[in-house]
């Protein structure tokens, strides 16, 4: 760790580079806030999203990873005491326009969470629900193209083509996250986000949803909130480090990881605190 370059420590304001050059920023966040109540839990974050790359958000828990991440498809929409402010577009359009459906939103900014969250229909319709409420086949030939692309792209066709009439909840928690992430990507969405999506699978089922999500990456911008250091350093191409609701840090994952420039990050990758 280069100890010299965080003279910054007391400041607020996150350093490290927005965006990196000859990348184009897709989705922006500029200053914003959250507050549940009286807590105010985020506290003038700005971000920038860019296409075909994975930005993971670390951090202690608690931090406001979650919270921001939640901020992306208006999640917070359905917690009655949050407030948001500041400025989230997608591809210059105000997420949080009145004119914006949010249901049209989170098509475009899709969410696999933490816990893997198949619903009670078998396989192929957890993969055709939302071709078939969004209304992207015109009849049954393509919402099969829909179904099976979507699940190959996802890494779980030769497993499950025999029993798509089964239930998706009886696959394995690795299959059941896959299943989860193949549902996301059949409506077509241009972000990713990811909410601890490996926390609860063993090392053999969170190689495979690394790989799939290096793979995915060629197509989407993908947000990723974990708790571990280490898949952080594996999969993403940027890193923000979040400490008590602001962003302290954010830059290339190999010089956040290498050389922090707040000593704040330097102390949670150390392992001094988190």
């Amino acid at each position: 760790m280069n100890g010299n370059s965080m003279d910054d420590t007391n400041s607020d304001k996150p350093v490290g580079k927005a965006v990196k050059p000859g990348h184009e920023a897709f989705m922006v966040a500029d200053n914003v806030n959250v507050w549940y109540g009286d807590n105010h839990a985020i506290q003038d974050v700005s971000i920038e999203i860019q296409k075909n790359q994975v930005l993971a958000l670390i951090g202690p828990s608690g931090c406001g990873k979650s919270t921001f991440l939640r901020c992306l498809n208006r999640m917070n929409d359905s917690i009655e005491i949050a407030k948001v402010t500041g400025l989230i577009t997608l591809d210059g359009q105000d997420i949080n326009s009145r004119d914006l459906d949010p249901v049209a939103l989170r098509a475009r900014v899709g969410m696999v969470f933490q816990k893997a969250n198949p619903f009670p229909k078998s396989i192929y319709d957890n993969v055709a629900y939302g071709p078939r409420i969004h209304g992207l086949a015109a009849n049954r030939a393509e919402l099969d193209e829909i179904v099976y692309t979507s699940l190959e792209r996802a890494g779980l066709l030769q497993e499950v083509k025999d029993r798509l009439n089964n239930p998706g909840t009886g696959l394995s928690g690795g299959q059941q996250q896959r299943l989860c992430i193949a549902r996301t990507i059949a409506v077509n969405p241009e972000v990713i986000l990811m909410d601890e999506p490996c926390s609860a699978l063993d090392p053999i089922a969170t190689a495979r949803v690394e790989d799939l999500i290096d793979e995915l990456s060629e197509n989407y911008a993908i947000v990723i909130v974990t708790h571990s250091m280490q898949q952080a350093a594996r999969m993403s191409q940027r890193t923000a480090y979040f400490h008590m609701g602001k962003l302290i840090e954010i830059d290339d994952t190999d010089k956040v990881f290498t050389n922090p420039q707040h000593k704040l990050t330097e102390d949670y990758i150390t392992g001094r605190f988190g």
